[in-house]
């Protein structure tokens, strides 16, 4: 994988997105050129319309990342990358469109748009067609060697097993006399130069997943691997590098300590993330004032009770705060209590189902943004009494709120629909990735993915 601003991204990807922006450049120039050629027009140079080839490749592919293109299953699966392409190209025609009429036209001619749009599609489906199967060889995963032979080896070899794995096992090396989870494992003792085996197998990183480390570090052996170029890992950064999540089985606070995150250069991040906020916030609650306005007057047809819905949640450093939101659930769901949401919920309302789906009831928490309370981008924010029993209940709880929460998140475009203890646990895990690792790349991810979510209703309602 390259880290990409803080951000592990999969070679495979990189190497697709490449080509992909090589093939939107392409299809746009030879657009307009046929375009021109038909009105007998001078299409001049490319660097002449340099500009316009740059918008459309950047509209296209912000569209594409926005949809899913570039997720796991569109990288293993031809039909859904067909049907996420034909999605994001669509969308991104109507934002140029939308783009074009605000500059005033004659920027992007719709003829042109027509034919970039059909010759895209083509031109990025053959791409998948073509290079699809070689990202999917063994030849472009990286080979790895597990020293370990337990629970911790054996999740790692669960994980390699998924076909959108970037990694795969060539071997486990049996550290301890414990008795081994993974039976092909080869005894330490077995191996006469583990350096040189490492080298016979041609692996290029070695993960030490070892269930007790007391006694059984192999110090020597992972100096020698180290210096002969080899990329040596912790489980627990592996895991994380892999899944884009904090594993809190295996972390402790050392690790949270020692390894790479947190960092005090951010500061300059969170100054740009503020104004950002603030200018964003603005415009949106400008342009969505009428939407708030009708849907406010719907949800009091709709069902008794008061339009908006006010309350109680735990925001930066553990500060309450009120954050409003359309209502959606009757006026007596919780006249037992607080409760988890569940899926199908029976309080919701008729108009509740629709708004929570297309996330507009989610609108009137800009103003909460506005103030500085919360961000676009964040940890969910949580309710104060399932704070409380959380951080009793799950280890580093509390270090999620070091960070702002916000209207969407990693969390939210990761981890699917769920309200639990359990789930709480995985969201966290994400949670502490993006407080870990944040940086406006990731941000920017985040926003555009949420488009993806919004469209095939995925993650936290």
């Amino acid at each position: 994988m390259i880290r990409l601003f803080k951000h592990y991204i999969p070679h495979a990807v990189i190497l697709l997105g490449l080509i992909d922006i090589a093939l939107l450049l392409a299809v746009g120039d030879a657009s307009w050129r046929l375009r021109a050629s038909q009105i007998g027009m001078d299409p001049g140079l490319m660097q002449d319309r340099a500009w316009q080839m740059i918008g459309y490749t950047t509209v296209i592919l912000a569209a594409m990342i926005s949809v899913g293109v570039y997720g796991a299953d569109a990288l293993r699966s031809m039909r859904f990358a067909t049907a996420r392409i034909l999605v994001a190209i669509s969308l991104g025609i109507i934002g140029l469109i939308l783009l074009d009429f605000l500059m005033g036209g004659g920027n992007f001619w719709r003829s042109t748009l027509a034919y970039a749009m059909f010759g895209s599609v083509a031109a990025l489906v053959i791409n998948r067609l073509v290079i699809g199967g070689i990202l999917g060889a063994s030849a472009f995963r990286r080979r790895v060697l597990v020293l370990g032979a337990g629970q911790r080896a054996d999740r790692l070899r669960k994980l390699s097993e998924k076909p959108e794995s970037g990694f795969v096992i060539v071997g486990y090396v049996m550290m301890t006399e414990s008795p081994p989870v993974v039976e092909e494992a080869i005894a330490r003792s077995a191996i006469h130069n583990l350096t040189r085996f490492v080298e016979n197998l041609g692996a290029s990183e070695v993960v030490l997943a070892l269930e007790e480390r007391r006694n059984s570090l192999p110090l020597a052996d992972l100096l020698r691997i180290k210096t002969t170029g080899v990329h040596v890992n912790d489980f627990s950064s592996f895991i994380e590098r892999e899944t884009g999540r904090v594993d809190l089985d295996s972390v402790n606070p050392s690790w949270l300590i020692f390894s790479d995150g947190f960092s005090s250069g951010r500061a300059i991040s969170s100054v740009a993330k503020r104004v950002f906020d603030i200018a964003a916030s603005s415009l949106l609650l400008g342009l969505s004032a009428p939407v708030i306005a009708v849907f406010a007057l719907l949800v009091k047809l709709d069902s008794r009770g008061p339009a908006f819905f006010r309350q109680n949640r735990v925001g930066l450093f553990g500060q309450p705060f009120d954050v409003i939101k359309l209502r959606s659930m009757r006026t007596d769901a919780e006249a037992n209590g607080a409760q988890w949401a569940i899926k199908d919920d029976p309080r919701v309302t008729r108009l509740g189902r629709f708004i929570r789906k297309t996330r507009i009831d989610e609108l009137p928490q800009t103003w909460s943004v506005l103030k500085g309370e919360m961000s676009f981008v964040g940890p969910r924010p949580e309710r104060p009494e399932f704070v409380a029993d959380l951080e009793e209940q799950l280890p580093f709880y509390a270090e999620r709120h070091m960070v702002k929460p916000g209207i969407t998140g990693w969390a939210q475009i990761n981890y699917p629909y769920g309200a639990s203890t359990e789930d709480s646990r995985h969201k966290l895990e994400y949670d502490l990735y993006y407080a870990k690792n944040y940086t406006p790349f990731l941000d920017l991810l985040i926003l555009l993915q949420t488009l993806r979510v919004v469209l095939w209703h995925e993650g936290a309602r």
